[in-house]
């Protein structure tokens, strides 16, 4: 195992992060959960009201020999709509937030960077927010490696499998495979 990195970030509905980078090489774990609000321990019931504070986000442990944090933060970015705040889709509300939270001053150098660079690729300003990482709490058990899991459901099949087919189209070469 040796060198081993974790990313924190949400882009709209962390069902949607997680079926994308859940697929890619060197990821070594992925949790759906909740972060950059202020109630400990909230249950979904309480982030879906947007009242915590707290944003949908996936944690992931990833070793950087593997895929780096620019390649990693540059395929999120480009999975969801990063130019739409508090909004994913039909998804809205603050707890859909793009947003990066770092673990420490080198990946928001890297975060930074990767915003520079796909500026040209969005014709819209890019509002994710690039925050310091403070806690991390877990979504319950049905949350967790949903697309996998439910698969037949309509929400996977309408709005999941786009961004795999898309995921394959343009990122092949880092892809695990099936």
């Amino acid at each position: 195992m040796g060198n081993l990195s974790t990313a924190t970030f949400g882009g709209g509905c962390f069902w949607c992060i997680e079926a994308v980078i859940q697929r890619l090489k060197g990821i070594e774990s992925l949790k759906s959960g909740f972060s950059g609000g202020f109630i400990k321990n909230p249950p979904y019931r309480e982030v879906c009201t947007g009242r915590t504070g707290h944003a949908e986000v996936i944690q992931v442990t990833f070793n950087p020999d593997i895929i780096s944090f620019h390649d990693l933060i540059t395929i999120f970015m480009t999975s969801h709509d990063p130019t739409t705040l508090n909004r994913q889709g039909g998804d809205s509300g603050t707890q859909y937030r793009s947003i990066i939270l770092y673990h420490n001053d080198a990946q928001k150098a890297i975060a930074e960077q990767v915003f520079e660079e796909l500026k040209p690729v969005y014709q819209d300003s890019i509002v994710t927010e690039l925050k310091a990482f403070e806690v991390f709490y877990n979504a319950e058990d049905d949350h967790q490696n949903y697309y996998n899991d439910n698969q037949e459901a309509r929400y996977c099949q309408l709005v999941i499998d786009p961004k795999i087919q898309k995921l394959k189209k343009m990122y092949a070469d880092k892809l695990v495979s099936e």
